[in-house]
């Protein structure tokens, strides 16, 4: 390797240590909420917040991030990002009781909302031509692999329990990666910044930040305390704080001043599409790892190491599906996620079906097909969707438009887990099967409606467009699985074939 490439990876190493780091942190907790729910003593709601609140700091501060790393210099907050997710990672493992350790979850979001935009920042910055592509192909693989890995890692850590630490290990393991990072920041990733200086909108971030607080809060901790005044006077608030927010945006644009979002936007039905699409994707992904880690640990008695082994089944499809969903959105476009959405449905059924059957006995080998099916899905919805929605914006939108489908990503994230839990958790008396199984089949309700609204997301130009049974059978050849199969009749169906199952779905809002 010559020393002018050396020299051009240095700062794509250091930039994915950091993006590796904040996705990581997202899925590593999940087999470790028995565990620290235990150890802290600690209520259901508590659990919810380790999810929720990450994803509620993350993206109320992603926008502003992004604004700001123009503004002050992109390797600067870069390396701020580094220290606060450093600071807050050692807050989680060091946590003396729950509530510590809530606040510093929520430092963390904001560690790394400041970390996430400047990376592909950088990236465009730093990287011209076929670099620039080869660059944001790693940073999409290394997103799948530290998604796809964090429960394995998770597990293996608090099976290894380095120095008796437990659960804290999974936040602690940050730090070396962050210290290495912040070493070579300032020696490997070159500084840059956008020309001019836009003021931030600070109004706008705490209005948004006030509304989705005043959604999230009393989701998560209404139930628990048997819905006081003030969890029903904050589900009152958040719509008339939140309008508040459009009107501020909409004032402050007609004066020619920064805005957080700009809310013509969404007079562009690809734009509007997106993001109700986006946010009913995302709602059932944080959800569905918290539910499905409890139900395998507090339900079934498995322990972390065992859990994560589980989550592999999943990771694994999913990497083996977001590999070729590039190449199958070039070729069949909004297809893809409508199609993704109803396999992964497919296998919230076939999880139901395994837990209605077996409860929480029998051989975990009968949650794998269901498993395998929700990787897939989510291998062919999640990049694609994205994909599908910045190919139909102006040139000028994109970087609105992605930041926009970022920040609803982790509020989804955030809102999703509020309400599964609302049912999960109000439906334990019944036993963790009951309530897996009542989680599960909402979220296949969930995306199924998924599903439809990919009807409504742009085609774009230029994309091939055969019929809905040429489709499959080329999607088949293109995954190159055997589950997937293709019957024409007077209508047409998807065949998700199985051992032991053999599963149609109709005429679900898939078609051109």
């Amino acid at each position: 390797m010559s020393t002018t490439t050396r020299t051009q990876q240095r700062p794509l190493l250091v930039l994915l240590a950091g993006t590796f780091m904040i996705v990581l942190d997202f899925f590593i907790v999940n087999v470790a909420l028995p565990s620290m729910q235990a150890r802290l003593h600690a209520s259901y709601g508590t659990v919810e917040w380790v999810v929720a609140g990450y994803g509620l700091t993350f993206s109320t501060f992603l926008i502003t991030a992004g604004r700001l790393g123009d503004r002050i210099g992109r390797r600067r907050l870069f390396s701020i990002g580094l220290g606060v997710f450093a600071v807050a990672s050692a807050g989680c493992g060091l946590a003396p009781d729950a509530g510590v350790l809530i606040a510093f979850r929520l430092l963390q979001g904001v560690g790394g909302a400041l970390i996430s935009p400047t990376v592909l920042s950088i990236i465009g910055v730093t990287y011209q031509g076929p670099e620039r592509v080869r660059a944001i192909g790693i940073y999409g693989t290394v997103l799948g692999v530290a998604a796809a890995s964090g429960q394995l890692i998770g597990g293996l850590l608090i099976q290894a329990d380095p120095a008796g630490l437990g659960w804290r290990s999974v936040f602690l393991i940050n730090l070396p990666v962050a210290a290495a990072a912040l070493a070579l920041t300032p020696r490997w990733v070159p500084e840059s910044k956008a020309p001019g200086e836009a003021p931030l909108d600070w109004t706008g971030t705490a209005l948004v930040t006030a509304g989705l607080t005043a959604v999230i809060l009393p989701l998560v901790q209404g139930r628990q305390y048997g819905w006081p005044w003030w969890s029903l006077a904050g589900l009152v608030a958040a719509p008339i704080i939140l309008a508040a927010f459009v009107v501020t945006q909409i004032r402050r644009r007609r004066s020619g001043r920064a805005v957080l979002m700009d809310m013509t936007m969404f007079k562009e039905r690809p734009f509007a599409t997106g993001l109700v699409t986006q946010m009913g994707l995302w709602c059932g992904q944080a959800s569905f790892f918290l539910v499905l880690a409890l139900y395998l640990q507090q339900g079934r008695g498995l322990d972390a190491l065992q859990a994560g082994l589980i989550f592999t089944v999943m990771a694994g499809s999913y990497l083996f599906a977001s590999m070729r969903s590039a190449a199958l959105v070039l070729r069949f476009g909004r297809r893809v996620i409508g199609i993704g959405a109803l396999i992964l449905a497919a296998g919230h059924g076939l999880l139901l079906a395994a837990v209605l059957a077996e409860g929480t006995g029998g051989s975990v080998g009968w949650l794998a097909p269901g498993l395998l099916l929700v990787g897939l899905g989510m291998g062919l919805c999640i990049a694609p969707l994205s994909t599908v929605v910045l190919s139909s914006c102006e040139p000028s939108r994109a970087g609105a438009t992605s930041g926009a489908l970022a920040t609803v990503q982790q509020v989804g994230n955030s809102v999703g887990v509020a309400v599964v839990s609302i049912v999960s958790f109000g439906a334990l008396s019944h036993g963790y099967a009951h309530a897996f199984a009542l989680s599960v089949a909402g979220l296949a309700l969930l995306l199924i409606a998924v599903a439809a609204l990919s009807r409504l997301l742009p085609a774009p130009a230029g994309s091939v467009k055969p019929g809905p049974e040429e489709t499959l059978v080329r999607l088949r050849q293109l995954i190159g699985s055997p589950l997937i199969g293709v019957d024409r009749s007077d209508n047409w169906t998807l065949a998700l074939h199985l051992p032991g199952w053999d599963i149609g779905l109709t005429d679900v809002g898939v078609t051109a």
